[in-house]
């Protein structure tokens, strides 16, 4: 037995050994890819691959246009555990004589690409060509936000979500069965399930609306822990005392449990080897579904954006052994629902739903960027007359008839106070404005050989999060 242990010991110590070599010769970059509620992350990947295999949309990849990249190519994935990206269905699906949507991943995935590079540079001709390998690493956007929770105690989280889902009519039912709650009385095993069931349901409702806190994420997304005491509780108000056994100390257990044996191990096993982040974003749609959205986005994003800092004493920077996150951009999805001089101001908003949150990130060391893209362009531009006066709308395919249709989604403000000024003080519509989506199914397209599917942008964004190690 201490023999086995030893040779065990000593084969992990030589792997470790041949991977840091290896990773000298041919060093590897692993791109987290993240989004909220309804942002589009699996076509964001799938349009990302086709582009990088056929590059010939991506004028703004410097590497590309300088004639560096020899060639990309797709490599088996390095972890033999993690599922991988499904591209290929996926692309199909985009590509198809009916084309649609793809499914949406529910777990973690992982995808390889391997760029051959040529050389550059005054000792270029003495190096050769060089290999980058490109690791994208999808995760569900629900997974991001439980980082944290970390932070929290039960009673402080059970208080700030009871008070948030007082304006909320989808939490309605869970919080009369919450309020009937006695916290103080033992624990029942059949009311704890009820309470979580409940609650649960509500957070699948919330999503549904377009809110963007919806933690605990597992219970969305349960896999196998679906059942488990782990992901049955709720948050309840607190009692004036709580005897050992009730059902508010057995709460507050669970909420524990949940932190160190669901949120911890994803971190320290998936996020911890994360070298880039982009984090997309339905900005529009949040603007469509009025005030008290946006202000829910903006303190979401906040949440976000302080999950990339690990500080000098932080639990985030012992769990990451004191690795951070270089580069992370926040993108805007869906600019295609826009006419392309509006996506200044959508920019612009997305900016500012980012700016405290974002000077501290900056302050830490990482370089962080707002931009407004289109994975997949869905719609194409035109000018209409309405009352005599031009409107520049998009024009594209109905998802719900699979008609054409023009869309003009209303003028976005140059000023984003505009839009979270009256977001931060709880007004529940727009004044003197009309923000109107339309959903649009992917166009029918032939790609010319040489070329990936059309978007917005997606070059831009692959060369702030890639293309200083290109």
């Amino acid at each position: 037995m201490v023999l086995s242990a030893l040779t065990d010991g000593l084969s992990r110590g030589a792997e470790a050994l041949g991977t840091a070599i290896s990773g000298v010769f041919e060093p590897t970059l692993r791109l987290g890819v993240t989004g909220l509620s309804g942002a589009g992350k699996t076509v964001f990947i799938t349009s990302l691959v086709a582009n990088l295999l056929d590059r010939g949309r991506m004028t703004q990849l410097s590497a590309q246009t300088a004639g560096r990249i020899a060639s990309v190519v797709l490599q088996p994935q390095p972890d033999l555990t993690l599922p991988r990206f499904d591209y290929e269905t996926h692309l199909a699906a985009l590509l198809g004589d009916d084309p649609r949507w793809p499914a949406s991943t529910r777990a973690v995935s992982e995808l390889r690409l391997s760029f051959r590079l040529n050389p550059s540079g005054f000792l270029g001709g003495l190096t050769g060509p060089s290999t980058l390998h490109l690791d994208i690493v999808d995760y569900p956007g629900e997974w991001l936000l439980d980082l944290a929770l970390l932070d929290k105690s039960y009673a402080s989280w059970a208080e700030d979500t009871l008070a948030r889902l007082a304006r909320r009519p989808e939490a309605a039912a869970f919080l009369a069965e919450a309020r009937a709650a006695d916290a103080s009385l033992p624990l029942e095993e059949t009311q704890a399930q009820s309470l979580a069931a409940s609650f649960t349901a509500y957070l699948h409702a919330a999503r549904g609306k377009g809110w963007s806190d919806l933690t605990p994420g597992r219970f969305l997304l349960p896999g196998d822990l679906a059942g488990s005491p782990v992901l049955t509780f709720a948050p309840l108000p607190a009692p004036a005392q709580s005897p050992r056994g009730a059902l508010w100390a057995e709460m507050d257990r669970r909420f524990e449990g949940y932190k160190s044996r669901v949120v911890k191990p994803f971190f320290r096993d998936h996020f911890a080897r994360i070298d880039r982040q982009i984090v997309l974003v339905d900005v529009l749609g949040a603007i469509h579904q009025g005030p008290p959205a946006v202000e829910d986005l903006r303190r979401t994003m906040a949440d976000v954006l302080s999950t990339f800092r690990p500080g000098v004493n932080g639990w985030l920077t012992s769990l990451l052994g004191g690795r951070r996150v270089e580069r992370i951009l926040f993108a805007a999805t869906k600019a295609d629902h826009l006419h392309h001089n509006q996506h200044p101001r959508l920019t612009a908003i997305t900016e500012a739903l980012l700016s405290d949150a974002r000077r501290r990130a900056d302050f830490s060391g990482a370089q962080t960027m707002a931009l407004s893209l289109a994975a997949l362009r869905t719609t194409v531009e035109d000018t209409l007359q309405r009352d005599g006066a031009p409107l520049d709308v998009v024009r594209g395919r109905l998802l719900s008839t699979g008609r054409q249709a023009a869309m003009h989604a209303g003028d976005l403000p140059e000023d984003p106070a505009r839009i979270l000024a009256p977001a931060r003080e709880g007004a529940e519509g727009w004044l003197g404005a009309e923000y109107g989506l339309m959903a649009f199914a992917p166009a029918r397209m032939v790609l010319r050989p040489g070329e990936g599917p059309p978007h917005i942008r997606l070059d831009r964004a692959a060369e702030f999060l890639i293309g200083d190690r290109l």
